[in-house]
Formats: structure tokens, sequence, C-alpha cells
């Protein structure tokens, strides 16, 4: 029988590769980055995570109520200046992957 409490979601990761050197201010970012998107209504889920025997490589799970939450996320100030004008400056490489959830 389907659970028809159930609603879908939009989730992806963010897959983000950085020099050494940044380890630290990359940390510092994610972590202000993190305590604000979580505060936005239609976060469902926002966690970074670094990757175990490549700590350069860091990997952001986010999950949000709607498309209309995505496109409010990356509006809010705190994108533009953690994400836009800090993480982006300091990548070396970028890649999201777009997840459907099966169930």
């Amino acid at each position: 029988m389907p659970d028809r409490n159930w609603v879908p979601m939009i989730s992806f990761t963010v897959r983000l590769k950085f020099r050494s050197d940044d380890r630290a201010r990359v940390a510092e970012i994610l972590t202000a980055l993190a305590q604000a998107s979580r505060r936005e209504p239609g976060c469902v889920s926002y966690i970074p995570h670094t990757v175990d025997g490549d700590a350069d490589t860091v990997v952001i799970y986010e999950q949000y109520k709607d498309q209309q939450a995505v496109d409010a996320h990356r509006a809010t100030p705190h994108f533009r200046d953690y994400a836009v004008g800090g993480l982006y400056q300091l990548m070396l490489d970028r890649q999201v992957e777009n997840l459907t959830s099966i169930a």
C-alpha cells in the first residue's frame, strides 16, 4: 500500500575538491554555510562531509522541500557570501549529482 504522507523532495550532492592548504578555511566556510542553510524554512537537510581517505574532497548532501526552496536557498545572502564568494573561489573542481528517490 502506498504511503500517502510521503512527498518527494529535491535531493542532490555537491562534490568539491580543494587544496590541502585551504582545508581549515573551507571547514570554517562550510560550518557557517551549513548553520545558515539549516535555518531556511525549505531546507530539510544540509550536511557537508569530508571523504574518508581524501580530506581535500568535500561532499555536501542537500535536501529541500521543493524547487522553490532550492531557488530560495540559492538567492540567500549566506549562499552568495559563503558558497559563491567563498567556496567557489577556492575550489579546484565541482560536480553536482541530482538524486531521485526510490521510496
